[in-house]
């Protein structure tokens, strides 16, 4: 039975679930990086995922689409994406959630530039402008000179990267693969990796009575906020869900001054907001295109 409600709306109630996830996700990892590193976050988080993702295929019957055909591009992707999920868990502990946010919003910046060496992609006028933007946005988040360089900085630019490479790998394996063998060589190459790295020096902490349901929420916050998200993104065109997506960043500004008591910096959202209008005007561009040629 079709929806009454408009396409927009319905996109638009996914991605607040979206972004409330990914709000709960990034509270719950500063709480938890009080007694967990991101290596043992990103364990648990992966153990979660290996869970739901292996009993969501076998009550729809889709165990069966895992293959080894594309094992080392999995393998590849997945490596960019634990480092960027590390980095990104890091950076949360490190500098306001806000900053962590607008600097994560760079990421379709990324794959403008790294798509022509990738996916053999064009790089068109529209894009470079695109870029243009976001790298100017950038500069008013980080303020080179004006405010200290840190560590949780370069970590959060440095996720963005990585995440960008992942989303162009993804691209290429969504032309193969399916979805469920997608998601199990995520969470489980994510998980074997989170075993090495959280036991590399002998000691894994383990949950407790008071951590269990943080860790839990990690690990459905991040699947439900990506589930979400592309289910959005299936509904409504790019240049609806966008702008959605974009109010993210006051919501986790307000939560950080609620919870954490970080000041508001009207800079970040400033850049931010260049950082916006250069993926938005390329995916307008690219929408308006393919509206003419078709």
């Amino acid at each position: 039975m079709k929806s009454p409600l408009a396409p927009e709306l319905r996109a638009a109630i996914w991605m607040i679930g979206s972004i409330v996830s990914f709000s709960f996700m990034a509270v719950a990892g500063r709480w938890l990086a009080a007694e967990y590193d991101t290596f043992e976050i990103m364990l648990y988080r992966s153990l979660m995922g290996v869970v739901v993702v292996f009993a969501f295929g076998a009550a729809f019957g889709t165990l069966g689409q895992i293959t080894r055909a594309s094992a080392p591009v999995q393998l590849v992707r997945n490596l960019f994406h634990f480092a960027g999920q590390n980095l990104w868990f890091f950076a949360i502990t490190v500098i306001p959630l806000a900053q962590v946010f607008a600097l994560e919003f760079t990421s379709p910046i990324w794959v403008l530039i790294l798509s022509p060496i990738f996916l053999g992609e064009r790089l068109t006028r529209p894009r470079v402008i695109a870029a243009v933007l976001g790298f100017i946005g950038i500069l008013i988040v980080t303020r080179p000179g004006a405010t200290p360089m840190n560590i949780g900085i370069v970590a959060a630019a440095l996720s963005a990267i990585c995440f960008a490479a992942t989303g162009m790998l993804t691209k290429r394996l969504t032309r193969t693969e399916s979805l469920t063998c997608i998601l199990a060589y995520l969470t489980v190459t994510q998980l074997v990796f989170g075993i090495i790295c959280a036991g590399y020096d002998g000691d894994i902490a383990l949950p407790t009575a008071q951590s269990a349901p943080l860790l839990a929420m990690v690990g459905l916050a991040g699947l439900i906020a990506h589930l979400c998200l592309t289910k959005a993104l299936s509904i409504a065109p790019a240049t609806v869900v966008m702008p959605i997506d974009f109010t993210r960043l006051p919501m986790i500004a307000v939560i950080g001054m609620l919870v954490f008591g970080e000041m508001l910096d009207p800079w970040v959202f400033v850049g931010a907001a260049l950082i916006f209008a250069g993926n938005y005007y390329n995916i307008w561009s690219e929408t308006r295109k393919a509206q003419v040629s078709g």
